[in-house]
């Protein structure tokens, strides 16, 4: 199977409770509205001239590249959380830089977290951040929890 063009990218973020940790980030996933999709977790690329949108209704069972964060705990009354976050340069030829994180830490932490990775990447690069936005979910465990934030590459016909 080849791979469609990803002409959109949507940022998201959830946290849920479970019975179990797989059910945890099962809940996240349906409370970041990316929970009946198959992720193909992918490295922090954001493509070229990729339309950045609000998560819209997608093909239920679609397989989408998503890079992504999750942190599950089963240590009542901690608190967990996930972020992601991406930037671009101004030329729009060239591409993004997606980062993940996720701790035993707050949302503020996990956000700080990723602004500071995204920073680096970009001077590492030698290219200067023209757009950036940051998505994180934070959580505080009553018995097994997930904090979950993802960035989802969607090809045109992954959407409804």
């Amino acid at each position: 199977m080849g791979w469609k063009p990803v002409t959109k990218a949507a940022t998201t973020s959830g946290s849920a409770e479970g019975t179990t940790p797989l059910n945890a980030f099962d809940n996240a996933l349906l409370a970041a509205g990316i929970g009946n999709i198959n992720l193909v977790k992918v490295s922090s690329i954001l493509p070229p001239e990729t339309a950045v949108v609000d998560l819209p209704r997608l093909r239920p069972g679609a397989l989408v590249p998503t890079a992504y964060a999750a942190m599950t705990s089963e240590v009542p009354g901690e608190v967990v959380a996930a972020a992601v976050g991406w930037a671009r340069p101004a030329d729009p030829t060239k591409n993004g830089v997606i980062m993940e994180f996720h701790d035993k830490a707050t949302r503020e932490e996990a956000e700080r977290a990723i602004v500071h990775m995204l920073a680096e990447a970009f001077r590492v690069r030698g290219w200067t951040i023209h757009e950036m936005q940051v998505c994180a979910a934070e959580h505080r465990v009553e018995r097994t929890g997930c904090a979950l934030a993802a960035v989802t590459l969607l090809a045109d016909d992954d959407v409804v």
